[in-house]
This record gives structure tokens, C-alpha cells and sequence, in this order.
């Protein structure tokens, strides 16, 4: 068995979802003692946009390519690849300025390659037949009846953004996790332990324990 865990914040240490990506990744390896993870930092080491050098590789034949083209391509390849390797794809995606973080809008666009991700014929995607699970944490409150309810584009555009590949991601949300550190929200911070600790239990319940397999 083997994981793709991706990290997309930019807080390092405050990261309340490289806090919760982690934790999955012990549930994980507990479940499967055996199986092996590649980690991939997306907020350390953020992929390239595509752009007007090398973007276009995906619509020109492979033998047209230009060196730029050629380039971002493989990168494409690379990417794609290490989701065909893995069994589970676990991403963490924080909520920035009530989207995705930039570095996962490129990621995904790396992944969306004819041929590779999806067949360009049929449409039928490649890429879906794996576990898909994303902790998604958001500073705020964003559920129905709150002021902002409907702000969050991060949640309801990644299953559109990957639909091409077939990944189905599963969302684990994690709210108000400012509540903390802002004394504004100061109120809020039993909502969101509650809300953490739903998380939590589960993150904590996603595999079964290897220990409970005999």
C-alpha cells in the first residue's frame, strides 16, 4: 500500500491542517505498517503556474513541443504519476481568501493532462480509482446560517476541478480554527475545539488499525 501526502499551507508550524495531515498519516501507517508514503510540500516548494511559455503544451502535439513546453509537460507527467502510484491521495487544503490556495489550483492543473489523467476521447477519467481524502480547515465559520455561508470556493470546486480525472474527494472539515489566536473570535473557541475534535475522531477512525485486523 502506498500514500500521497500533500501539505499546502504556508503557516509551517501553525498550520492547524499540517497538523491534521499528519495525524492521518499515523492512522495510516498504523493501519498499513508496511506501506509507504511520498510526501509532497506544495507550500514550501510550490509548483509552477502554468503560463504562456509551456501551459500550451497540453494542447500541441507532443512532437511540436517547444523546450518550455516540453518541460512543463514532464513535470505534468511526474505529478500525475505519483497519484497513479498511490493507493491514497491525502491532501491538506487550507482556505485562503475564501478559495484554494494558489498552489493547489496548480497542482490540479498539472494533473488535468489528455492521455494520462483522462481520455481525451471519452472523457473517462484515469486517475479514480484510489482513495481521495482532503482535511479542509477554514479560519471562519461558513455553514447555513452564518453571515459568510456560501464563501468557501475551496470545498465546492476541487471535485469540478478534478472531475476530468475521476478523483472523488472525501472532505473533512475543520472550522474557525482562527478562534485561537484572533481575541475577536475569542467566543467562538469552544465551536471550534468542538469542531476539531469531530475532526479528529474521524481522522482517527478513517483505517482500521493493523492490531485489529487479526
Amino acid at each position: 500500500m502506498h500514500l500521497l501526502h500533500i501539505d499546502s499551507s504556508i503557516r509551517g508550524d501553525w498550520s492547524v491542517s499540517r497538523r491534521l495531515t499528519a495525524r492521518a498519516v499515523a492512522t495510516w501507517r498504523a493501519a498499513h505498517p508496511d506501506g509507504t508514503v511520498t510526501y509532497r510540500d506544495l507550500g514550501a516548494e510550490p509548483l509552477p503556474h502554468l503560463d504562456a511559455a509551456g501551459g500550451l503544451a497540453r494542447m500541441t502535439p507532443p512532437d511540436q513541443h517547444s523546450p518550455a513546453q516540453r518541460e512543463s509537460w514532464e513535470l505534468s507527467e511526474r505529478l500525475v504519476d505519483e497519484v497513479k502510484q498511490a493507493d491514497v491521495v491525502l491532501l491538506g487544503l487550507p482556505l485562503y481568501n475564501y478559495g484554494a490556495p494558489s498552489s493547489v489550483k496548480a497542482w490540479v492543473d498539472h494533473l488535468i493532462l489528455p492521455g494520462l489523467a483522462y481520455d481525451p476521447t471519452t472523457q473517462q477519467g484515469l486517475l479514480g480509482e484510489r482513495e481521495f481524502v482532503v482535511l479542509a480547515t477554514r479560519g471562519g465559520g461558513y455553514g447555513e446560517g452564518t453571515p459568510r455561508n456560501g464563501w468557501d470556493h475551496a470545498e465546492p470546486w476541487l471535485p469540478h476541478g478534478l472531475s476530468l480525472t475521476g478523483m472523488e474527494p472525501r472532505f473533512i472539515s475543520t472550522e474557525l480554527t482562527l478562534a485561537p489566536s484572533v481575541p475577536a473570535m475569542a467566543e467562538l473557541i469552544p465551536l471550534h475545539e468542538a469542531s476539531l475534535a469531530a475532526t479528529e475522531k474521524e481522522i482517527d477512525n478513517l483505517w482500521t488499525p493493523a492490531s485489529a485486523q487479526r
